[in-house]
């Protein structure tokens, strides 16, 4: 698919305009009904040096390939996932697939079977993963406290000092707000700092989240820390934490990025207090990450009592009465925050894979483009597609902190996708159909790991 060569011409490529850096986006021809635009891309020593309306300039000698209107991207940016908990849903399935049982089941396997190896072997995997699909920067939340913390740490760094040269990869401290309170959290918020991470948590309702939000504001400004919170991922109209973390840091004027995921209680509010709480977030410049798979597989999971008899009416003896399990029945809504409304309110609004292949979501394969159908099909991220391919790119890139990363245009490094889809039905609908990622101009021979590489995870 690519030529081998350090200096090529991709050509007839069709490329969301969403996706073009502002110097790109001012020459490019005008978009299609599905804002695609048709350029031809000039790759020279690992970066794009032109990027014309396709047939513009005159390429002479210089090698290229036809891509006949298939669509490149830039690389995904993956800014909201759990590389620790990664991966070990043979040995601790969700035996109800509930939120709570998620929990639980994570607790038991960190308490007998998590150690540096273990947590090695099942993040690489899943960077490996990340990799081959095409992604080229990813932020991970680790569980952060005490013992558990040092680990996931220490395995963190080692793992991006080792791909480096490979992957963006930044870390976010996992615990619950009230842990900052404590000489631990003080401890944990230095190491943060230390190791160039960001500072973040679960942010629950209980009397005492205005003081605990804070003190882990002043924490974070003290250190020069971005924040990155997990609020109202939950179903409860009631949960008003992303309320008051924007409330806060309006108060505290945090003058560093927050960005809070999930957000899945905003989506059952009422209007009058979404109204207010989108005002506060925008006025905070706080940054929104949906999880559309997680919150999908794990919101509104709820198991009631099977109801086909009375056992009370049931005049056999209770030895003979059959068991009636609880089931559970059919959500009722998606499970995800108000995407369109924040987009509205000029929010920046990411997507991301969050948890994979463990109980808190029993799939997944560390891919950006599957997160993004999912969203498209769960949010109605269609008719138009417009700049909805932003949400897996640039706009977490710049979230991240990452300028130049997530867009296409001239003087940035070449890390492309070339898709076989050329429309967005194409694409979306066959989304195994192959493809090449190219990074740093060249071609990404590797395959997908093989799960036989984590067999000896299961016992």
């Amino acid at each position: 698919m690519v030529p081998d060569s350090s200096h090529y011409w991709l050509k007839n490529a069709q490329v969301p305009l969403a996706l073009l850096s502002q110097g790109a986006r001012a020459i490019a021809p005008p978009p299609n009904l599905e804002s695609l635009v048709l350029l031809d891309v000039e790759i020279q020593s690992g970066w794009i040096t032109q990027v014309v309306p396709a047939a513009a300039v005159e390429t002479g000698p210089i090698p290229f390939v036809d891509l006949q209107h298939r669509q490149i991207w830039p690389c995904f940016v993956d800014m909201h996932t759990h590389l620790d908990k990664g991966h070990i849903w043979q040995r601790s399935p969700n035996p109800d697939g509930t939120f709570q049982s998620a929990i639980a089941t994570v607790q038991q396997d960190i308490e007998t079977y998590w150690d540096s190896a273990d947590l090695y072997q099942r993040m690489e995997f899943g960077l490996k993963c990340s990799y081959v699909h095409g992604t080229k920067a990813l932020r991970t939340h680790l569980d952060s406290p005490e013992r558990i913390g040092e680990l996931n740490w220490d395995v963190f760094k080692t793992l991006q000092e080792e791909w480096g040269d490979r992957l963006m990869l930044q870390a976010v401290s996992l615990v619950t707000l009230d842990y900052y309170l404590t000489p631990a959290g003080e401890k944990l918020a230095d190491r943060v700092a230390e190791l160039g991470g960001v500072l973040g948590g679960v942010a629950y309702m209980n009397p005492n989240l205005d003081s605990q939000l804070e003190h882990l504001l002043q924490l974070a400004q003290d250190r020069g820390l971005a924040l990155d919170l997990h609020t109202d991922e939950t179903g409860d109209p009631d949960s008003k934490t992303l309320h008051q973390v924007a409330q806060k840091a309006i108060q505290a004027q945090f003058p560093h990025q927050i960005t809070c995921g999930h957000c899945c209680s905003l989506a059952l509010q009422s209007p009058e207090f979404v109204h207010e709480t989108l005002a506060l977030v925008k006025e905070a410049g706080i940054g929104i990450v949906s999880l559309p798979t997680c919150n999908l597989y794990l919101q509104d999971r709820q198991l009631v009592q099977n109801s086909k008899s009375d056992p009370k009416l049931d005049p056999r003896p209770d030895s003979q009465k059959p068991s009636l399990q609880p089931y559970s029945r059919t959500p009722r809504w998606r499970g995800i925050t108000l995407i369109h409304e924040l987009r509205n309110c000029e929010i920046p609004v990411a997507i991301a894979s969050d948890n994979c292949r463990d109980p808190f979501y029993s799939f997944g394969d560390h891919d950006g483009l599957e997160t993004f159908i999912m969203a498209v099909r769960i949010a109605h991220l269609d008719q138009p597609y417009g700049d909805w391919p932003e949400l897996i790119t640039q706009v977490p890139a710049q979230l991240m902190g990452l300028h130049g990363v997530g867009q296409i245009g001239a003087q940035v490094p070449a890390d492309l996708i070339i898709f076989e889809g050329r429309s967005f039905s194409e694409l979306l609908s066959r989304p195994c159909a192959s493809r090449t990622v190219i990074r740093d101009g060249s071609m990404v021979t590797g395959s997908l790991p093989s799960y036989t590489e984590l067999d000896n995870l299961r016992d």
